[in-house]
């Protein structure tokens, strides 16, 4: 079952078009990767989903119900571009943010405890933002964003400021939040967390979607036919079996045995490499090689591009 739904929205700014035509469908307690490079549209979608600005064509809708101002309770955002006031001091700021996505300031308060004891910084609670570092200012901002249980929450480069540590604290988060019921559209030029966190993608280059649909099936799709392939046996003999079907992309050698990257070529299949590969060697193993989300954007935006 969907939860949000942006169909065929566009947006124009002066001469400027931000979104053309673009729909995604996000499904409940799914986690959405909304990927592209910059200036692709991305922050113009989240902002229309936000209500921060209305689309010029098209429809967005929650829980299959166009959506209004009213509606702004249920999602929690937290931009690329922080927002915390750095002078007040952090728990005080926190229970204010709380109380303006509707929670009476004794829920706050509770929920925020438990936060805050959660990611270890209770002892902040009376001190300035300005006296946190970047890291810990994201904790916070992380914290009020998603304090009031949102049914749809949005994160913008979440990742941004973090050392190695906490960013996986906090892919960790993000996956628990699903686990509990939450939906989150998740925006991040890492494409390592989209292939660890994201059940689907949109891909969205020059204000147009160029990609849309499982993070899994569109690496397949991807694919170019390339095999990593370990082997026992002298290199020359393999060469030579394999001929001009295929290329030969890469070779190496060490005491556990060859490696060798091929790409088949003019139709042939996994039997045919394999077949022509045992005639000159021992093989160890035969793995096909699936693009990483890197690769695939990459590719994409750049196809995408020639047209």
């Amino acid at each position: 079952m969907e939860l949000f739904e942006a169909r065929n929205v566009e947006k124009v700014f002066a001469s400027t078009k931000a979104l053309s035509d673009v729909s995604i469908s996000v499904q409940e307690q799914s986690i959405f990767g909304l990927l592209g490079p910059n200036g692709a549209g991305k922050t113009t979608l989240i902002r229309i989903i936000n209500q921060i600005t209305a689309p010029d064509k098209g429809e967005i809708f929650l829980n299959g119900k166009p959506m209004t101002r009213a509606d702004i309770s249920q999602i929690g955002y937290l931009p690329e571009e922080r927002g915390l006031y750095k002078k007040l001091k952090i728990g005080e700021q926190a229970i204010y943010l709380a109380q303006l996505k509707g929670m009476s300031q004794r829920d706050a308060r509770k929920n925020l405890k438990y936060w805050f004891e959660k990611f270890e910084i209770m002892g902040w609670w009376n001190k300035k933002v300005e006296e946190l570092s970047k890291g810990m200012q994201q904790k916070v901002q992380f914290i009020t964003t998603v304090v009031h249980k949102p049914k749809l929450l949005i994160f913008d480069e979440p990742f941004s400021g973090f050392d190695p540590i906490n960013a996986n604290l906090l892919k960790e988060e993000i996956l628990n939040l699903k686990k509990e019921g939450a939906t989150i559209i998740f925006s991040t030029h890492n494409m390592g967390s989209v292939e660890e966190l994201c059940d689907n993608i949109a891909l969205i280059n020059k204000s147009v979607k160029i990609e849309d649909g499982p993070t899994d099936a569109i690496r397949e799709k991807y694919k170019s036919n390339i095999y990593d392939i370990k082997y026992r046996g002298d290199f020359k003999n393999v060469d030579l079996a394999l001929g001009t079907a295929y290329e030969i992309i890469s070779h190496s050698e060490n005491q556990k045995g060859n490696n060798l990257k091929v790409q088949y070529l003019n139709g042939n299949s996994n039997n045919d490499l394999l077949h022509a590969l045992m005639q000159a060697a021992e093989i160890i193993s035969f793995e096909e090689v699936i693009p990483s989300m890197n690769d695939v954007f990459i590719k994409a935006v750049q196809e995408s591009n020639k047209n």
